[in-house]
């Protein structure tokens, strides 16, 4: 004998086979506590005439819209974040966090418009700033 299986039978078999899945791919996620700071990461901001050549030639190829990369050498982790082109001079970028988790880099910027009362320069500017830290391999994730 041969029995059949009802439709809601199997309806049944499909939500639970459905439940086993989605716990399995949501059991893979990135915990919460990677997140924590494990501890701060010291910085220099990196004039342009200390800036590899090779770095500078993709900061001139990316400065007219935002932009966010990084760069390393033997030596040195250099982060960069632009904020493509601004309608004045006066803008400014400066550097709230930065910092290493278990599984990252962090660096939190800010861009600062010119200030009340100054008079920025009419022409056009192109605000980047370029972090050199220690070399580390982890991603970096740009906040």
């Amino acid at each position: 004998m041969r029995r059949v299986i009802s439709g809601k039978s199997w309806l049944f078999a499909c939500l639970l086979i459905w439940v086993v899945v989605v716990r399995m791919l949501t059991g893979c996620s990135m915990n919460k506590d990677d997140e924590n700071k494990v501890r701060d990461l010291e910085f220099s901001v990196t004039g342009e005439a200390d800036v590899p050549e090779e770095l500078q030639k993709i900061i001139s190829e990316k400065k007219t819209s935002p932009f966010k990369l990084t760069y390393s050498n033997d030596q040195n982790l250099y982060i960069v974040v632009g904020h493509g082109e601004q309608p004045t001079g006066g803008y400014s970028i400066s550097v709230d966090d930065l910092y290493l988790t278990d599984n990252s880099i962090v660096i939190d910027t800010e861009l600062k418009g010119p200030e009340k009362g100054e008079t920025p320069g009419e022409e056009k500017s192109y605000p980047y700033i370029v972090v050199k830290t220690e070399f580390l391999e982890n991603p970096v994730v740009f906040q």
